[in-house]
């Protein structure tokens, strides 16, 4: 389900995957030994090179409760070793784990996360442990240790069930369980349905390898009650729901993030357990998918009780998995559109992006390397033997070694149009992404078991297909009600195919894929909506889109009308937009008037963001670093604009004063360089304005803040003093302390370090690097990403520091960014040119909502972004299709509030 970690043994560069010319994988042999710098820790932190311990950095969110002090990246990453034929390691590390791991923590964990990466990671190399006892060599000594520490953990989790649903708390304390006033957890009432629904292999193995039935029992019957609180006249389920009275509180719903693995554990089950109920499941689900959410080449939310209505213009990069699972379905063509759309918006990017528009924009820049699409992509070339797909795997090792890998590892990719880097390297890049590359490029031989005795879980470990027929004492009782038969030819394949399935026609997939070789090029049409089929037949015409509208078109306003939606001129020249459901001629052109509001608000959004300035890039190019290093820097309001003029490139020195806010006294010592500077006491201009006199080519602005961080705090950009700032001629960029420490530490290392200021980052210098590793030839860098404006950064101008400082908001860990929309007065007579500089006011049902107070800023301190859309008072429903029209609000006012 995702990526992974570095800490337990040297496993960041024990599987330096190369490739040669036959498309075999090798082990190139440079082995860091990441375990010196993160072990026991649960995960690596890349950049500073040091262990992240939960509670010693600073709070990440959700994000962290993956963390529980159970040194998890090297459970994780337990059977990768196996997989890498890396036996006496792998021995070495199960050593560690039995020695070393604690399960009784006084941490709130997730149970969703624990379960695929802890408890799925113990099953994993038990599985495998036992494997290679019954070889004779290796593991001789071993004698359950895993399977017991696996059940502990199993009772650990247990009473995250004790609800009325029996769906999980998505939560719990591994030393004090639930709701007990030491445990600060059990109060929550929301799960996703990947995490209630994303049990039953890890469970199920369980029951199964000790006999103690109650965990498959507890894992069916949350399975049980979601199948029974699905929608059932579109068979779709919903991406959160109430774990206490099973209602659904997020109506729209996909096959990426909050459900993804539901879907997948259905079909897997049935593979695993023989069940035919699950695949019955599964089968009604996917009928569903495919005639509601697919529309190839892509997948798009919908709302479950309106499934033809879609509920974003975007999708999130989990999707990327969907691909593997219908390969495993046997439904290989739409599997082949998917994954190579995908493919095109990874070459644009060099990764895939957190979440791309349907038109193949960035909407969230972020890539935490991710291994989905990896999985698909070794799926794919399973099925269908194209050799098409090696050359895929080959460019994402090429752009992992390019683009991600530091010294200490290989690090997220905070924004992948900048090239910038994250200090984190989650567990599930070592449990998926090395696995799947590495079996892509490997021989039958150079695995020393056959994988196809095995099933992979959602985050890729090893579960024998030989607990089918063990200890079998579960009761069946969740056979599925008011299942129909469905007509698809497909249903046959459902098992793993390990054969060629297209002998006769190599071409075959070729052909799938070749009309989407330009298809992010060219660009899809922006929103894509389905247009009703009695709309094609009876020649009406397609829905009025938010892009064509003019004010000054009075069909366009005839149009509106229908819809439901007011215009209303203001005597400033702007005009404001409100939208009464109730007043729509039919219940279609209101849910058109609501698709058209709702697209206006996100053109409005964009328009406003691309005129933000975009995060810059601060590379260290010296030696040992070689531009393998990347920060997130602010950018500056004034001097040098990097966008549209060449980088600068030079040593760093410090300035004297440090804070920049004098004429310097040691002019020789930044004459020609790059000045360091501390924040404060005066304007950034001030400063900007010292180091130039003093012959500086550009100036690094590093906050004062102790401890700040881009990873958790917004990043700045430096505004000027109000006065005339053309004759500031050299860039200048900010750094938050954490990332100025780097550059600092750096410095006390090595003494004379070089820097590329740039907005994006620049290709590494060969010639350096070769005379240190002459065959370090894929570490060279190309990277041509877009300057666009990140989605997930706002412009706030709170003082922090000055009067005429702003900030740059950056939120890298919640996937659900606030926009903010600094609407301008502008005259009527523009209309025509642009349909959105005139709009102040957007609203739905009666209540007017100015732009600039509907996109909220967001509080550092809350979990959840506020809506981008006050709503306003429901409309009482009148008959039952305004009563569906009341969902379709909530259902967009849950929506901004996603978070992966």
């Amino acid at each position: 389900m995702e990526p992974g970690g570095g800490h337990g043994r040297a496993l960041p560069s024990v599987s330096h995957v190369r490739v040669d010319g036959g498309g075999r994988a090798h082990e190139s042999g440079r082995e860091t030994e990441a375990w010196e710098h993160a072990y026991p820790a649960d995960e690596l932190m890349p950049l500073t090179c040091r262990g992240r311990v939960r509670g010693q950095e600073p709070s990440r969110g959700d994000v962290d409760d993956a963390l529980g002090k159970f040194s998890l990246t090297l459970i994780d990453s337990l059977d990768t070793l196996v997989v890498l034929n890396k036996t006496k390691e792998f021995e070495d590390a199960v050593r560690k784990v039995l020695r070393d791991v604690n399960l009784d923590n006084d941490v709130v964990v997730s149970v969703f996360e624990t379960n695929i990466r802890v408890l799925g990671g113990l099953l994993g190399g038990h599985s495998l442990a036992i494997m290679l006892k019954e070889k004779g060599e290796y593991m001789q000594w071993y004698n359950d240790e895993l399977l017991q520490m696996a059940k502990q953990l199993g009772y650990k989790l247990l009473p995250a069930f004790n609800t009325t649903s029996g769906l999980p708390y998505p939560r719990i304390n591994l030393k004090f369980g639930i709701r007990k006033p030491e445990a600060r957890t059990g109060t929550e009432t929301d799960t996703c349905t990947a995490c209630a629904g994303t049990l039953i292999l890890e469970f199920a193995a369980l029951s199964r390898f000790t006999g103690a039935t109650i965990f498959e029992e507890y894992a069916r019957k949350a399975l049980d009650f979601l199948w029974e609180k699905r929608q059932r006249s579109s068979n779709l389920v919903g991406v959160t729901i109430n774990i206490h009275t099973g209602d659904w509180v997020r109506k729209d719903s996909g096959v990426g993030a909050g459900i993804d693995s539901y879907y997948e554990y259905l079909l897997k089950a049935y593979v695993l357990l023989g069940d035919d109920s699950f695949l019955e499941r599964f089968n009604t689900h996917y009928d569903a998918i495919m005639r509601y959410i697919s529309q190839p080449p892509l997948l798009l939310d919908v709302h479950i009780h309106k499934p033809m209505l879609n509920a974003r213009t975007w999708m999130d990069a989990l999707l990327a998995f969907f691909p593997g699972l219908q390969v495993l379905k046997g439904d290989i063509r739409p599997a082949i559109e998917t994954h190579e759309m995908l493919y095109q918006v990874i070459k644009k990017h060099n990764f895939l992006p957190e979440a791309f528009t349907t038109d193949f924009r960035v909407h969230w820049a972020q890539h935490p390397l991710r291994p989905e699409f990896a999985e698909s992509t070794y799926f794919l070339y399973k099925a269908t033997g194209d050799p098409y797909y090696l050359e895929v795997g080959k460019t994402l090792i090429e752009n992992l070694n390019k683009y991600a890998r530091v010294p200490c590892g290989f690090a997220a990719m905070k924004d992948v149009r900048t090239g910038s880097h994250e200090d984190r390297m989650d567990s599930f890049f070592l449990a998926e992404m090395f696995k799947y590359l590495y079996l892509l490029f490997a021989d039958k031989e150079d695995i020393i078991f056959d994988i196809e005795d095995y099933i992979f879980t959602t985050e890729a470990h090893l579960l024998p297909l030989w607990l089918s027929t063990t200890n079998q004492s579960i009761s069946k009782k969740n056979t599925t009600t008011e299942y129909i038969e469905l007509d698809d030819s497909n249903f046959d394949w459902t098992c793993p195919n390990t054969q060629i399935l297209f002998p006769n026609d190599p071409l075959y997939a070729q052909s799938i894929r070749e009309p989407l070789k330009n298809v992010v090029d060219k660009s899809c049409p922006r929103g894509i909506i389905r247009v009703r089929e009695e709309s094609f037949r009876s020649g009406a015409k397609p829905p009025l889109r938010a892009r064509d509208f003019m004010a000054t078109n009075p069909e366009h306003l005839e149009i509106l009308k229908k819809m439901g939606v007011s215009l209303i001129h203001l005597k400033d020249g702007r005009v404001q937009l409100v939208q009464h459901a109730i007043q729509a001629a039919s219940s279609i052109d209101a849910e058109d008037g609501l698709r058209f509001m709702q697209e206006m608000i996100e053109l409005s959004s964009q328009q406003q963001k691309e005129q933000q300035l975009p995060p810059r890039a601060v590379q260290i190019v010296s030696h040992p670093f070689f531009g393998r290093v990347v920060l997130t820097a602010g950018p500056a309001q004034f001097g040098l604009d990097l966008s549209k003029h060449k980088e600068t490139r030079g040593f760093v020195a410090s300035s004297k004063p440090y804070n920049g806010c004098s004429e310097l006294t040691n002019p020789e010592a930044v004459m020609g360089k790059i000045a360091l500077i501390q924040r404060g006491q005066c304007m950034f201009a001030e400063k900007a304005r010292n180091i130039q006199n003093a012959g500086a080519i550009g100036g690094i602005v590093i906050d004062d803040n102790e401890g700040s961080s881009s990873d958790t705090a917004p990043l700045f950009q430096m505004a000027g003093d109000g006065k005339d700032t053309d004759d500031i001629k050299i860039p200048m960029l900010f750094l938050f302390s954490k990332e100025g420490s780097i550059i600092l530490d750096a410095i006390r290392e090595y003494e004379e370090v070089e820097v590329l200021l740039s907005d994006k980052a620049k290709d590494r210098d060969p010639e350096m690097e070769n005379e240190e590793q002459p065959s370090s030839e894929t570490d060279s860098q190309d990277q041509s990403t877009e300057q666009i404006t990140s989605n997930s950064q706002e412009v706030d101008l709170v003082d922090q520091e000055s009067s005429e400082e702003s900030s740059l908001h950056s939120h890298p860990e919640s996937l659900s960014p606030t926009d903010t929309d600094n609407a301008a007065s502008v005259s009527p007579s523009k209309q025509n040119s642009d349909p959105l500089e005139n709009y102040e006011t957007l609203s739905l049902d009666g209540e007017c909502t100015d732009l600039d107070n509907q996109l909220q800023e967001q509080s550092e301190t809350e979990e959840d972004s506020n809506p981008n859309v006050s709503w306003g008072k429901k409309v009482q429903p009148i008959d039952s299709i305004l009563a569906d029209w009341n969902e379709d609000i909530e259902a967009f006012e849950m929506m901004d509030k996603d978070e992966l």
